[in-house]
């Protein structure tokens, strides 16, 4: 099969056209004809290298995947070949208790396609056949593949760590990002009153087609919150930009409020006056990917139509360093597509 790989840490140039031999699953596993894989900065970061953190290498990144069953393990009963699926990105032991309890995702054996084993760039993938959801109805591949990742991250930052409620106010970072565009439809699917940052007139004008009450750019985004909520600020920032903006989305906050991240594209580390947490009873949380149960609860509600998926574009697969290039430029509004 055709695969691109990384075998050192680099540009884009390190992602290299290889030959290798197809998959074959073991018992509990199956082989996915890849149809669609859509990139995530998870991608940008397995190909860049973390300080201080060690990638499989060699490895086959992407972690967003949908395709069709070509073959499955002896003892597989969820899926047959022929069917039509997504891949769940996370995996864990599957035994612990915290597997047990419904949070997969804080299992110590926690890992995610193409960053701890093999992923979507090529043809076949071999993957846990627990990982395998149906697509619902007849949804084209390059949308569904567009969903798994960035909709659980926001999923997961919004319901599950923030609590969100009704009525609660939310400022949502980099709506034009695929996270972020995940969670300006969150927020609204539960009552939220959502404001929404990004970079251009035409982002923030399509953050506002996706339901944002409304949008404004980076500069003096504080005041635009105050203005907007009468001095109140927010219950809620989503912030995964990091340096450029925390300290501001601190002060964004009302009175109880919580800033929720999951990311740092901006850089990591953060400077702010520790008496506005204190003083105001702010919270500051912690977010990584989601359980496996919410991957299927927003699968079905992208097959009720109250998800959408957000694809930029959709690009051949030879093109993948032309993508990750156009990513990190961040030209795209939601999610860039590789199709094979």
């Amino acid at each position: 099969m055709k695969a691109y790989r990384v075998h050192q840490h680099g540009p884009p140039e390190v992602l290299k056209e290889e030959t290798l031999p197809d998959p074959s699953p073991a018992a509990d596993e199956a082989i996915i004809e890849v149809k669609a894989c859509a990139l995530n900065h998870l991608d940008i970061w397995v190909r860049r290298g973390v300080p201080g953190h060690k990638f499989p290498l060699p490895i086959i990144p992407g972690c967003d995947i949908a395709g069709v069953v070509k073959d499955v393990g002896g003892v597989v009963k969820n899926a047959k070949a022929g069917d039509r699926v997504v891949i769940a990105p996370g995996f864990s032991c599957g035994t612990c208790d915290l597997c047990s309890s419904g949070d997969d995702n804080l299992c110590r054996e926690y890992g995610i396609m193409g960053e701890t084993r093999d992923g979507g760039y090529c043809q076949f993938v071999r993957v846990p056949s627990r990982l395998l959801i149906p697509i619902p109805g007849d949804i084209p591949f390059e949308q569904i593949a567009a969903v798994p990742l960035v909709f659980l991250t926001a999923w997961h930052m919004l319901v599950e760590r923030c609590r969100l409620q009704p009525g609660d106010d939310v400022l949502v970072h980099a709506a034009g990002s695929g996270v972020g565009s995940a969670a300006v439809q969150i927020a609204k699917l539960h009552g939220a009153r959502v404001w929404a940052t990004a970079s251009t007139e035409a982002k923030r004008a399509k953050a506002k087609d996706l339901g944002a009450d409304d949008a404004f750019g980076y500069e003096n985004f504080v005041e635009e919150v105050r203005k907007r909520t009468n001095k109140r600020g927010v219950d809620i920032v989503f912030e995964h930009t990091g340096s450029a903006t925390f300290e501001g989305s601190l002060k964004s906050l009302a009175k109880g409020g919580r800033v929720v991240t999951c990311g740092s594209t901006s850089g990591a580390e953060v400077k702010f006056d520790l008496r506005l947490v204190f003083f105001k009873s702010l919270a500051i949380l912690g977010s990584t990917m989601g359980s496996r149960g919410e991957v299927h609860r927003i699968v079905k509600l992208v097959g009720q139509g109250k998800l959408k998926p957000v694809v930029d574009r959709v690009m051949p697969m030879s093109d993948v360093r032309k993508a990750h290039e156009m990513m990190e430029r961040r030209e795209q509004f939601g999610k860039i597509v590789l199709v094979p």
